[in-house]
């Protein structure tokens, strides 16, 4: 299932790539040959250029804010709203630089056109890389984490340079054989910045990876209760709110936050195994008053989360409503609701609960 989850979100990003470079490919054809614009100054690639920077920044940041957040579409088009005069800006200046550059350094530097070229792609590359980092900023819990903004954000920028020499040089090689036909040269043009898409689209689609492998994020049980920041013990305080190890977790865009409050969401590792009990087990990760000392593990491996509820309080959990076997280990699945009811002289309470959400890797947690 994530196999096929994770590929799809790579066919995505490459249709959006070869797609948007096709769109404003298109438009810089209208505005040239249509319009007649710089048309007698023999100015192509000042209008191309920007035109393809442009479309690819909006377009893939577009297609990694809906992919995100897929369910949400008002909240998409929001973000959408937001990102836009960012990606506009920044392919519109870095564009017209590459194709100033691109005319000067051909026309008048006697440079050869394969390197002029590809410096002129890396120039469009790094607009769309720019876009894409900068904007997550606005998109995303994730973000709040200064360490993990500036890594995909360096990843974005070096991931669209290098992604757009490659495919400058798959274009120039191209070139060569459409020397040889008459087709390919008529063609090479759409061919080329269909190449620096589908380049630009399957780097995203890795260096957009959200970081978290799962997470977890807090529904029904966890709203906040100011009467227990009165409390004066820290020890009593653990016992009355629901927290987290922050040696072991932490909670998206709150990394210095240990306790769980509803809409947040706690990130789980990539691997290893989580306690789930009452504050009273000095080893449990997760921490909920009043529910079984142990109540449940989640064992994370090869990408997936398997709870395995405690065979002496099984009956106090529940997923998606339904009631476990006292051996009964679940793979969770994406939006699967994990219920734990608080127990009292082993008798559930079941007025008083808490509830998780399940998320995978292929949503934003923040979803």
């Amino acid at each position: 299932m994530w196999y096929q989850m994770e590929s799809m979100r790579i066919y995505l990003y490459i249709l959006a790539g070869i797609t948007s470079a096709l769109i404003g490919w298109n438009i810089g054809e209208f505005l040239f040959t249509d319009i007649g614009l710089f048309e007698t100054a023999q100015l192509k690639e000042i209008i191309i250029f920007p035109c393809v920077a442009i479309s690819l920044a909006i377009g893939m940041v577009s297609n990694e804010i809906l992919l995100t957040t897929p369910t949400r579409i008002k909240l998409c088009w929001r973000r959408i709203k937001q990102a836009i005069p960012i990606a506009l800006g920044l392919g519109l200046g870095l564009g017209l630089v590459g194709g100033i550059l691109f005319e000067i350094l051909l026309r008048h530097g006697n440079l050869p056109s394969p390197i002029v070229r590809s410096f002129s792609w890396i120039l469009v590359g790094i607009a769309v890389g720019l876009s894409e980092g900068l904007t997550w900023r606005w998109q995303s819990v994730e973000a709040g984490n200064k360490k993990r903004f500036r890594k995909r954000f360096i990843n974005s920028l070096k991931g669209a340079g290098i992604a757009s020499l490659i495919a400058a040089l798959i274009f120039e090689i191209i070139r060569l054989f459409g020397n040889l036909s008459p087709v390919l040269r008529i063609i090479e043009e759409p061919i080329g910045f269909s190449l620096l898409g589908l380049s630009l689209g399957l780097t995203f689609s890795f260096t957009n990876s959200p970081s978290s492998v799962a997470a977890l994020r807090a529904g029904t049980g966890f709203e906040y209760r100011d009467s227990f920041s009165n409390l004066n013990s820290s020890a009593t305080i653990a016992v009355n709110y629901p927290w987290i190890d922050k040696s072991f977790l932490q909670i998206i865009g709150l990394s210095e936050e240990n306790r769980i409050e509803e809409g947040l969401s706690i990130q789980l590792p990539s691997q290893g195994k989580i306690i789930i009990g009452s504050p009273n087990n000095k080893k449990a990760h997760i921490c909920l008053p009043e529910v079984p000392i142990h109540v449940a593990f989640l064992e994370l491996v090869e990408r997936k989360v398997i709870l395995k509820p405690n065979p002496q309080a099984y009956f106090s959990i529940t997923i998606n409503e339904e009631k476990l076997g006292p051996r009964e280990n679940r793979a969770l699945k994406h939006n699967d609701v994990i219920t734990f009811y608080t127990v009292k002289d082993k008798i559930i309470n079941h007025e008083k609960m808490y509830r998780f959400v399940y998320y995978n890797r292929f949503l934003d947690p923040q979803a």
